[in-house]
């Protein structure tokens, strides 16, 4: 049976790759939709290139609607319901009926969510905040730089971190970090904790020779924007001259009000096939929850929403050709660390070990920073 309909909900990392696997892999009667609010496509890996002015914004944006051309069809517009029992997507632009459903709606920015934040903060997670945030480091001259960890969960574990070793090799090169302090605020005990404590400890001691103080399990209740003051949960006050900021993560609405999320409002899964409590309802990516040993969650990072798509548009395209779905996402990962001045670290692990994840880190240097520009690359070429 043709004329078949997939619909892909929004239109980043897991979107993207769904989308593009399974329009080469269905039959050309069968629809391939995505839907997606913006039209731009932005590639959040590289943002912090922008805060340092190694990118441009437009190097790493590309236009949606240019997957028109390979026979996707692409929606501009918000997703407003999603009713898994009618198979059917309400959106501010029309509602749709879905065969198969992949939803990939990623986790929303609430800054709002921490008083004092939109006043006081540059929003290292958003293209424009980025490119605030190193207009503001060309300024600076010197005082109290601080970077801080709003809530928990957030996604892309090491930015924070990165952001810290950024700023820091920046301000060597200007001249102003002999006249600058760098301190970390975080509610993690320690650097990346689902990675375990061996590699948290391998970069605490990485920002420790570069003079960054981490200030873990430190929570910022509110942020204080005439004094220029963090307002951590236990009364104490902390001065910044300067704050780079991650803001609260929280599920969209329209997650929250399906009726397929967990307590946190994001999306219960198997977490091998990445299928929801409703049949043939997907999630992939930051939008999902998934238990890992050690009674701690699997990272929202993109690594791993391309890995979980990679399995999703196989398995949908093997049921609609009649075959038994096979696929299964394995729970492996790789992360690259910047460290500033050209180099990185690098990190592989297994994250469905059964007590705890398996993580390695290798040797920081030049090579592996130069890895992540060869992936930027491939990324833009192979998926936007």
């Amino acid at each position: 049976m043709a004329d078949r309909t997939v619909v892909v909900l929004g239109g980043g990392t897991g979107g993207l790759v769904v989308a593009r696997r399974l329009r080469r892999s269905l039959d050309p009667a069968d629809r391939v939709v995505l839907v997606d609010r913006s039209p731009i496509y932005q590639f959040a890996p590289s943002f912090l290139w922008v805060m340092s002015g190694a990118r441009r914004p437009e190097q790493l944006s590309a236009d949606r609607r240019r997957l028109r051309r390979a026979g996707i069809e692409v929606l501009q517009a918000e997703v407003l319901s999603i009713d898994p029992a009618h198979r059917n997507i309400k959106t501010s632009e029309t509602e749709l009926s879905f065969d198969r459903l992949v939803i990939a709606l990623g986790a929303e920015l609430a800054p709002e969510e921490l008083p004092g934040f939109a006043d006081a903060a540059h929003n290292v997670y958003t293209m424009e905040g980025a490119a605030a945030a190193g207009e503001a480091l060309r300024r600076f001259n010197g005082g109290r730089l601080a970077v801080m960890v709003s809530r928990l969960p957030y996604k892309c574990p090491a930015a924070p971190y990165e952001t810290a070793f950024l700023a820091e090799a920046f301000l060597r090169h200007s001249g102003a970090r002999d006249r600058t302090t760098i301190d970390i605020y975080t509610p993690e005990p320690y650097p990346m904790p689902t990675a375990g404590p061996v590699l948290g400890k391998a970069l605490a001691a990485m920002l420790d020779e570069r003079g960054i103080t981490l200030h873990a399990e430190r929570t910022v209740e509110r942020i204080d924007a005439a004094s220029g003051e963090l307002v951590l949960s236990d009364g104490e006050r902390a001065a910044y001259d300067l704050l780079l900021g991650v803001p609260p993560h929280r599920a969209p609405e329209v997650l929250r009000t399906s009726g397929l999320a967990a307590d946190t409002g994001f999306l219960t899964v198997d977490r091998s096939t990445l299928a929801t409590i409703a049949e043939d309802v997907f999630a992939v990516g930051d939008a999902t929850v998934i238990p890992i040993g050690g009674g701690k969650f699997l990272p929202k990072a993109g690594v791993f929403a391309e890995a979980e798509a990679d399995v999703v548009a196989a398995n949908i395209a093997a049921e609609l050709r009649g075959r038994a779905p096979t696929a299964r996402f394995e729970g492996k990962g790789a992360c690259f660390v910047e460290l500033g001045d050209s180099r990185a670290a690098f990190a592989t692990g297994n994250f469905y070990a059964p007590e705890a994840p398996e993580i390695k880190l290798r040797r920081p240097g030049r090579h592996w920073h130069l890895a992540k520009v060869a992936f930027e690359k491939y990324w833009m070429r192979r998926w936007t």
